[in-house]
């Protein structure tokens, strides 16, 4: 047997980049992923890739900002499976500034994605674990989450609240069988991360090549972006325990960028 054999797993985000691989993981080791993503059609494209590959997957549009809509999608997937094994809070998007210049408007939608929206679907997929007594919830924080950056206040912020979020569920959840985690990567080269290059440039005043070399890499000890793949394997690592021996932890993945 694969090792996540007709688990249900909600990945969120997972339309496109470090979301996408690892719903593409899962359905590669026998999980139904729950493709949840504002792009309801590249969500559906996303199921479609798993299908064609013989395997299980399901779309659903999920803003997760939105309690009505969390709760709704999260009780549609319950009622189609009867379950729901996995949470896999990996939606976020970045915004960069100084903190004298960051309106109001983008930090309160910056904290709203990463970290309201780990809240709400944490709660809604909590009321089908504690029933079934078994739940894996992995965050997906960053390295960020232990260290800061310069232009990235509510961004570092959001994910140091991961940290606090998965703490305290992995004490409330143990008796239901429900782990927390948090997955911590450096910097992965997704369209989010291209995005930051050319901004952080300009707010530097230094070339694209140097955000890449001494400010995204500097700290890492090869020069080496984290891939989708690695992030991937973290998450699934922490979805296969079997117990709550790994629960309330941070799992870093940033080629030694941040080291505990």
């Amino acid at each position: 047997m694969a090792r996540f054999d007709g688990r249900v797993a909600i990945v969120t985000g997972a339309a496109s980049g470090i979301g996408k691989e690892i719903a593409l993981r899962f359905a590669a080791e026998g999980a139904i992923p729950v493709i949840a993503d504002l792009n309801v059609e590249a969500a559906e494209r996303t199921a479609e890739e798993i299908r064609g590959k013989g395997g299980e997957a399901m779309a659903v549009a999920m803003n997760v900002t939105d309690e009505a809509e969390v709760d709704a999608a999260v009780a549609e997937v319950a009622k189609k499976y009867g379950k729901i094994d996995i949470l896999v809070s990996n939606a976020g998007i970045q915004i960069v500034a100084p903190l004298i210049e960051f309106t109001y408007a983008d930090w309160k939608k910056m904290l709203a994605i990463h970290l309201d929206g780990a809240f709400l679907t944490t709660r809604a997929c909590l009321r089908h674990m504690y029933e079934a007594k078994y739940g894996r919830v992995i965050y997906m924080g960053s390295v960020h989450s232990k260290e800061a950056s310069k232009l990235k206040a509510p961004y570092v912020a959001a994910k140091h609240g991961l940290l606090g979020l998965a703490k305290v569920l992995a004490k409330e959840g143990a008796e239901y069988n429900v782990s927390a985690n948090v997955v911590c990567p450096g910097f992965v080269r997704t369209p989010l991360v291209e995005k930051q290059i050319p901004e952080q440039a300009r707010e530097f005043g230094i070339s694209e090549e140097e955000v890449v070399r001494n400010i995204m890499l500097k700290e890492t000890v090869d020069g080496e972006f984290t891939t989708t793949d690695d992030v991937a394997d973290a998450v699934l690592f922490l979805a296969a325990a079997r117990n709550c021996v790994m629960t309330g932890q941070s799992v870093v993945v940033s080629h030694g960028w941040f080291m505990q």
